[in-house]
């Protein structure tokens, strides 16, 4: 199973923007959701952002208004937008792939079976 791979990570003021990419397997047919999650430091992953192939994005309450998930013509490429950044939202970010037949899921970790390695984002005061 190929993982996916995150980038465009990076460090970033509080109230800046940044935009990181999933590039996930181009065998699309093995899943039909794309996640965003993230870790922080001491805490644990949490979901973030989700991508349905129906078309539906999921947001965490926390990222709502502020976070965009977007996905190419090119459904293996999914991007998070990330606006009006705090420390808070200062983590490692990671991209999943998974088959989920609930939508109330979508920000499930547990619904995710391929994982990235992480991209580090990092909003400084």
């Amino acid at each position: 199973q190929v993982q996916p791979v995150e980038s465009g990570g990076g460090s970033v003021q509080a109230g800046g923007s940044l935009r990181i990419l999933c590039t996930a397997s181009e065998y699309v047919e093995s899943y039909n959701y794309v996640g965003w999650f993230r870790r922080a430091p001491g805490k644990a992953r949490e979901g973030v952002a989700s991508y349905s192939d129906a078309g539906y994005a999921f947001y965490a309450d926390s990222v709502k208004g502020r976070f965009t998930i977007s996905r190419e013509n090119a459904k293996n490429r999914v991007y998070l937008q990330m606006k009006s950044l705090t420390p808070e939202d200062t983590a490692v970010y990671y991209c999943a792939t998974g088959r989920i037949a609930q939508w109330e899921r979508a920000l499930d970790l547990d619904a995710y079976t391929s994982w990235g390695q992480g991209t580090q984002v990092t909003v400084s005061s």
